[in-house]
Order: structure tokens, then C-alpha cells, then sequence
């Protein structure tokens, strides 16, 4: 099992308590701001244009539905990237 490990938790002891249990940790090295920076620009796009305008949802199902709309009605089809030269991910994909 491989676990992704925010910084708070990379200390020694934290280290020898998932070694023990058999748990590989998966950690950026110290400083390095881009480890996850595309996973979080996603999510805060994601909270951004999706979450914030909706607020609530009736249950779980309906949640997972919106994100899943939300990702392959929007996101992957039709939204631009710039760090993908203005091109939508399924456009961009389609160029190269």
C-alpha cells in the first residue's frame, strides 16, 4: 500500500509507524511546491466552478453525479487550459 503524505506528517516517528505497519509513503521532497500543484489547481477549480454555485446536495449519489457532469460534460471536453495552449484536455489530446 502506497500512501500519499502531506508535510505535517513526514516526521521520523510518523516514518517508522507505516514502515512497521507495512505502508509505503509517498512524499515530495521538503520545499518542492510542485508535487501536487496540478491536483490542487483541479480541485480548486473543481470547488471553484462547481462546489461554491451549488452548496448543497441531497445525497451522496447526487453529489458523485454533479462532479462526474461536471468533469466529463465540462472540464475535459470544453474547458481551456492555459498550460495546454488554450485547448480543451480532450482537444489537446486529439492535436498531439
Amino acid at each position: 500500500m502506497v500512501v500519499s503524505v502531506l508535510p505535517q506528517y513526514t516526521s521520523i516517528e510518523f516514518g517508522k509507524r507505516c514502515k512497521d505497519a507495512g505502508i509505503a509513503l509517498s512524499m515530495g521532497s521538503a520545499g518542492d511546491c510542485y508535487d501536487n500543484a496540478m491536483a490542487e489547481n483541479f480541485f480548486a477549480t473543481l470547488e471553484c466552478e462547481l462546489l461554491a454555485r451549488r452548496k448543497k446536495f441531497k445525497d451522496l449519489k447526487e453529489a458523485k453525479r454533479a462532479v462526474f457532469e461536471y468533469i466529463e460534460g465540462w472540464y475535459n471536453p470544453h474547458r481551456r487550459h492555459s498550460s495546454i495552449e488554450y485547448c480543451s484536455p480532450i482537444n489537446y489530446e486529439r492535436k498531439y
